[in-house]
């Protein structure tokens, strides 16, 4: 089904998958459709990352560029739930803590916070704090937020494409999602997140398309040797990891033009 209101209505069940944003009450589900709408990850990201962008726009103007990082990253918080810094905690438990895949993988299913996930959780927070605040006051955050949140979504969501999901938990709320990929999804994903790269000058957008491909290459290759596959705890470690490499990618490239 291709019309445009059942397009419409995966889109908003991937926001109301990967956000704490409303939806109409009456938006049909189904594990299928849970599964299509996967295909919409990186345009959740877009429309978070232009939510962020202009709250930082607003905050921008009341208040130092600091103050207005914290600020954006407390209201990124709050509407995604903390969603993918949950799966980067409980994945760095998992495998820091594991010494055997079962074991890796029931520690992440524990929804307590080990030292491994604590720390990890802290040094996540603090590097987005510190290369925000760095390139708020470089190039002003617009442009970045927008890219970063739709471009580390966009390869978290192309690790279901071509991995097995390793979690045999029928509950598990990312089940539905990590079912089959398919090529067009795949394709939708990977426009999705090229496109908003052009908001960059070609120099940088080929930066963080190539690093982006390394990324999904190398961590994908790290998860099957350490879990098999993947998990929807992976997913979101995927997801701010690869933010984080995009800010680092885009603070490279502004200090190397000033050397």
């Amino acid at each position: 089904m291709f019309s445009l209101r059942y397009q419409a209505q995966l889109f908003c069940l991937a926001v109301s998958f990967f956000s704490r944003l409303p939806i109409p009450a009456s938006t049909p589900y189904s594990d299928e459709r849970m599964n299509r709408a996967g295909r919409y990850f990186a345009l959740v990201g877009l429309l978070l990352g232009t939510l962020c962008a202009a709250i930082y726009s607003v905050a921008a103007h009341w208040f130092p560029a600091q103050i207005a990082v914290f600020l954006v990253m407390v209201c990124s918080l709050m509407l995604t739930g903390a969603f993918h810094e949950d799966g980067l905690t409980d994945m760095a438990d998992g495998i820091g803590g594991g010494m055997t895949t079962e074991r890796r993988l029931t520690i992440m299913k524990d929804s307590r916070i080990g030292t491994y996930g604590a720390a990890t959780l802290i040094m996540a927070l603090l590097g987005k704090f510190i290369m925000l605040s760095y390139l708020a006051t470089e190039t002003g955050l617009v442009e970045v937020l927008i890219v970063a949140y739709t471009l580390s979504r966009a390869v978290a969501a192309t690790l279901i494409f071509d991995m097995r999901y390793v979690s045999e938990s029928d509950t598990s709320k990312s089940k539905p999602l990590a079912n089959a990929q398919t090529v067009p999804e795949l394709l939708c994903l990977i426009a999705t997140g090229a496109l908003v790269c052009l908001f960059f000058t070609p120099q940088s957008a080929i930066a963080l398309l190539i690093t982006a491909g390394l990324f999904r290459f190398a961590f994908k290759a790290w998860l099957n040797i350490r879990l098999g596959g993947f998990t929807g705890d992976c997913l979101g470690a995927a997801q701010q990891l690869m933010e984080l490499l995009i800010y680092l990618i885009l603070i490279a490239s502004i200090y190397h033009q000033g050397v």
